[in-house]
């Protein structure tokens, strides 16, 4: 398992050093019609998106790039336990609660732990911003008292990773990512989970997580084009903490943020592509295989990505490597699927590997969709300068720095939310 990871890793960094970085070498392209239907007609109403285009466009994300995220009735009831209630988290700014959801009729998979911090001392429930976290509960809270995960994860020496498994050394090793008092502060909640939750993150992490589980094969399968990857089954989890969220009441499960940085950026991306209830949704840092145009071919490419993290994606998704024009979608049609709700897309100049100006692009070439809401866009033709975001029903920023999620990020964000839920 861990030969066939740091083989995925080892060549996405290799080509990192000969990927294309100069715009002049970008060979012309056509973006696939965002507003022309299946049978060819024009897609003129926001009532001819919403019921006619609108599910074409999923199910053709669902074909080609993410797959099928199976139907309820494949994992059936989903049950919530509170485990631990703590009401003077992060010295008496929150309350902190974990939450443990499994599957009663698949008790095979150990489930998830979810944590959930709300602000102390509103007079009603909070807004929550939902993500994914890379490194545990643990990584993403500074308190002692968080319990360590036992999961496998992605080696490191940096976090502190060591054989697969975190060590006390782990812990708020992702606090930077999540600066809880901040988002506290402003009168939001945050709740988390470890994406290896659902599915470790290797080639064969399916085997022992939730794909296999629910697949009647298990560990045998063979994974067919238009099945579920590793980005359906983490997104599937970010879902099922929504339900949970409907049942605190804490929690305006009515004004739900989505959030991701990196790959778990593209897991916000089809998660909130899938859930409406996520009324605003955010990618960090998301690149190819999010919000960046594929057909650009600058930084990472489909071929690379596909090569080096096949159990991401559909199978289909690597037929498109070197070949992308033959893709009938491109990623301006991912953001469209969020509208008319506002979604906001983030870069940072040193990240060319995830190509900002790609990234820009797609929010741009989702306008014609929030049109048809009667919704501002970005308010701008050309990707703005570093650090001046723009932007309204969809939002941008390219910041100063590397491949991450700052302060900075989170300040944007905040506003942003803040804005669009009327706070």
């Amino acid at each position: 398992m861990l030969t066939t990871l740091l083989v995925g890793e080892d060549f996405a960094e290799a080509q990192q050093k000969t990927a294309n970085y100069d715009e002049s070498k970008i060979v012309p392209y056509t973006l696939p019609a965002l507003l022309k239907s299946s049978d060819g007609r024009d897609v003129s109403t926001a009532e001819e998106w919403v019921k006619a285009r609108r599910p074409e466009v999923l199910a053709l994300f669902e074909q080609h790039v993410y797959g099928r995220t199976p139907d309820p009735k494949a994992w059936g009831r989903v049950e919530f336990k509170v485990t631990q209630v703590k009401k003077d988290a992060l010295g008496g700014r929150a309350t902190r609660k974990l939450i443990h959801i499994s599957l009663p009729e698949h008790p095979s998979w150990q489930g998830m732990e979810v944590m959930l911090y709300t602000p102390n001392g509103r007079s009603g429930p909070a807004p929550c911003f939902v993500g994914p976290s890379f490194g545990g509960n643990h990584a993403v809270s500074t308190e002692a008292d968080v319990p360590l995960s036992t999961r496998w994860m992605r080696p490191s020496k940096e976090k502190h990773i060591v054989d697969n498994r975190a060590t006390e050394a782990s812990r708020g090793n992702e606090s930077s990512r999540w600066p809880l008092e901040m988002i506290l502060d402003q009168g939001f909640a945050v709740a988390t989970y470890y994406y290896g939750d659902i599915e470790p993150d290797h080639a064969d992490g399916w085997k022992d997580g939730l794909r296999a589980v629910l697949s009647p094969q298990g560990a045998a399968t063979e994974w067919k084009d238009g099945q579920w990857g590793a980005i359906g089954a983490w997104a599937w989890g970010l879902s099922r903490i929504a339900d949970y969220l409907e049942t605190d009441a804490d929690v305006d499960a009515k004004h739900l943020a989505v959030i991701g940085h990196s790959r778990l950026g593209k897991t916000s991306l089809w998660a909130g592509a899938q859930d409406v209830r996520f009324g605003v949704v955010i990618s960090n840092n998301s690149g190819e295989g999010g919000a960046a145009i594929m057909r650009r071919n600058f930084g990472e490419t489909t071929a690379v990505i596909t090569k080096a993290f096949p159990h991401w994606f559909t199978r289909t998704y690597a037929g498109y490597a070197n070949n992308e024009a033959a893709c009938p979608i491109d990623k301006h049609m991912l953001i469209a699927l969020a509208a008319p709700r506002p979604i906001y897309i983030a870069s940072a100049v040193e990240d060319e590997w995830a190509d900002p100006k790609g990234e820009f692009l797609s929010g741009l070439n989702a306008q014609p969709v929030y049109d048809l809401f009667g919704k501002k866009g970005l308010g701008v033709k050309d990707q703005p300068g570093i650090d001046q975001p723009v932007g309204d029903a969809v939002g941008y920023h390219v910041r100063t720095g590397k491949h991450d999620v700052t302060s900075y990020d989170w300040e944007q964000y905040l506003k942003f939310v803040a804005r669009h839920f009327g706070r």
